[in-house]
């Protein structure tokens, strides 16, 4: 009686503990195909080939968050800008490392609504790749992008935000000085 009990017990275990596990990867697919999670690119789009739609304007609003305990600043240039669907456009992030070490710093994008994440393409952005920074460094990260013309009619305003984090020990650089 027991033994039937127990055997029933650690086969729900099994099945809870492998459906938990499954769940990210469910998750990243489910979100790949519904376009929900907010996820963009991570790889460079090619130029807007398009016409530009100069009846419409899309607005995009810029967000920056650095990790917390950062020692430093990380800021768009501006907050916001005004584009037309198919016109390629560019402005840049400041960072700056004050802290007392050498950083390796990786954006990483999200946008919201996360539907409107699939009709924003970068070309150029920081995100693509580490940036490297010394003591007392300053950088302009550049970020060119064009939001697509099949982007609905309803969707006026984007907001791209960066989370800055520090993965100076995941690309072993220790905590070099200089």
């Amino acid at each position: 009686m027991h033994t039937r009990l127990t055997l029933k017990l650690v086969l729900a275990t099994l099945l809870m503990f492998g459906f938990g596990y499954a769940l990210v990867p469910l998750y990243d697919v489910l979100c790949r195909i519904t376009g929900i999670n907010g996820k963009t690119a991570s790889v460079a789009a090619t130029a807007a080939t398009g016409e530009i739609d100069s009846s419409r304007t899309v607005t995009l609003e810029l967000v920056a968050y650095p990790f917390p305990g950062f020692e430093g600043r990380f800021a768009p240039v501006v907050q916001r800008i005004k584009v037309h669907p198919g016109e390629l456009s560019r402005t840049h992030f400041n960072v700056e490392n004050s802290a007392d070490s050498a950083r390796v710093l990786q954006a990483v994008p999200s946008v919201t609504p996360g539907l409107g994440a699939r009709y924003l393409h970068k070309t150029e952005c920081f995100c693509f790749q580490q940036q490297h920074l010394a003591i007392g460094e300053k950088a302009q990260l550049p970020l060119y992008f064009y939001v697509d013309q099949a982007l609905p009619a309803e969707l006026h305003t984007l907001t791209l935000s960066y989370t800055l984090y520090d993965v100076t020990r995941a690309a072993g650089q220790g905590d070099q000085n200089g």
